[in-house]
């Protein structure tokens, strides 16, 4: 089977990559012509496990390819995959800009049979409007062409993401006739040699399981964020908790990690995209709306927080801080806590110093300016106080007695529980962590 992914960012690229392992001719199409130039000589753009090894192997042995020419890779297979940016506007709505263009590229280039499958993340009825744009694009050309719309929602964890695609939890493929359920079926095969479980649903439902699955993790991480202000006003210890209520069977433990809030290219986005179609159909979803306010305020008490450490005094002062990327294995910095900290911070009259093992080229296009650093140790070196954000594997055995050497004074700001209070209390330092 041929496979044309539209769109080289992390979902088409990893997607595309991965098919390919399953033994499928794919071609991956952008319209950024040094993006697809870096691709066909080997060099990937993101930085996710595994992925540049899968892309290099791939290419090497001719089932993996890369294009500007999009109608001919579209043309030269039976399954096209939207799989390009979905950004939030600033209403929290999803601009399909980028989707409007594909699918009447879609519809002036097809000329046969085609089963056209939404990867991105859209609202729900969005299957509707890429076929209404295609048919437009049919029409005004002249020309019948048969084709299948589809959705096949995305599930990836950035870091994970290969692992995921290949041992899924669940595939969910949403169609309207037997036809594309047949094809997609077909595509999907080599996981039913392992059982993954593949859930064929109508369109609406598929776009919508996305959606809730996300919104659904949001608001445990919200949850126990809520959990952990209030541990400390109590004197509880929020780890505690979130191992007391994830032992439950029915809760489950993953997702009740206490910290800055979450981030990344989905959770933020999704959750303002769903409250907003949903307000838009009268359904209003308090318990999303809630969970966004309650994750926008966790950033600022954050900052907070860092301020309460060097007692109030953080106008002219240096803060260290470790980790920028929205979470670990990955160089995403896409609505990272880190930017909403640091930005807070500067406002407030504060130096930064910081380091990430894998992000700090997306960090400096964000935050122009930003005194980058080699390592976790040049970041402490005469900073008043270290914030570590993102919980990176090496950060998590430092040399404490050389931070404390290197630091002014020795505070820690531990954003991510990453070390025990009592130690680090041993050790000299004034440490103040999240809901302990």
């Amino acid at each position: 089977m041929n496979v044309c992914m539209i769109g080289t960012g992390y979902v088409g690229l990893v997607s595309g990559a991965c098919f390919a392992e399953f033994g499928v001719q794919v071609v991956c199409t952008d319209n950024d012509d040094e993006k697809v130039a870096a691709l066909q000589s080997g060099s990937v753009p993101i930085y996710e496990p595994g992925l540049e090894e899968l892309v290099e192997r791939n290419v090497r042995q001719g089932r993996l390819s890369f294009t500007t020419d999009t109608a001919q890779a579209i043309n030269s297979s039976l399954v096209v995959f939207i799989a390009v940016s979905t950004p939030s506007r600033p209403d929290g709505s999803t601009d399909l800009t980028t989707v409007e263009a594909v699918a009447r590229e879609i519809g002036r280039s097809m000329i046969g049979y085609k089963v056209i499958v939404t990867k991105s993340t859209v609202p729900v009825g969005t299957f509707a409007k890429v076929r209404g744009w295609i048919e437009e694009e049919l029409a005004a050309a002249g020309r019948e062409v048969r084709f299948s719309v589809a959705s096949n929602p995305e599930f990836l964890r950035e870091g994970a993401a290969i692992g995921d695609f290949m041992r899924p939890d669940r595939v969910v493929i949403g169609t309207e006739d037997v036809e594309a359920t047949a094809i997609l079926n077909d595509l999907y095969r080599p996981l039913y040699l392992i059982e993954a479980p593949v859930l064929v649903t109508d369109i609406p439902t598929a776009e919508l399981t996305k959606y809730a699955a996300n919104a659904f993790l949001a608001t445990k991480i919200s949850f126990i964020n809520e959990m952990a202000n209030l541990c400390e006003k109590v004197g509880a210890d929020v780890h505690a908790i979130a191992r007391g209520i994830g032992l439950d069977r029915r809760i489950g433990s993953k997702f009740l990690h206490a910290g800055p809030g979450f981030g990344g290219s989905c959770f933020p986005k999704d959750t303002r995209s769903v409250a907003h179609f949903a307000r838009e159909v009268g359904q209003e979803l308090e318990i999303i709306e809630s969970v966004i306010r309650v994750n926008e305020r966790q950033r600022e008490r954050m900052v907070e927080k860092i301020v309460e450490a060097l007692d109030g005094e953080i106008d002219g002062r240096t803060i260290g801080i470790l980790g920028l990327s929205f979470k670990t294995e990955t160089d995403d910095m896409r609505d990272a806590p880190s930017l909403d900290i640091i930005r807070g911070l500067e406002k407030r009259g504060a130096r930064i110093r910081a380091y990430d093992p894998q992000a700090m080229r997306e960090a400096s296009k964000l935050l122009p300016g930003l005194a980058t650093c080699k390592d976790a140790y040049e970041a402490c070196s005469g900073a008043d106080a270290l914030v570590l954000i993102t919980e990176w594997n090496q950060f998590r055995m430092l040399d404490l007695a050389r931070v404390k050497s290197l630091l002014r004074q020795p505070v820690i700001v531990d954003l991510r529980n990453i070390y025990e209070p009592g130690p680090m209390q041993e050790a000299g330092f004034r440490y103040f962590c999240v809901g302990r």
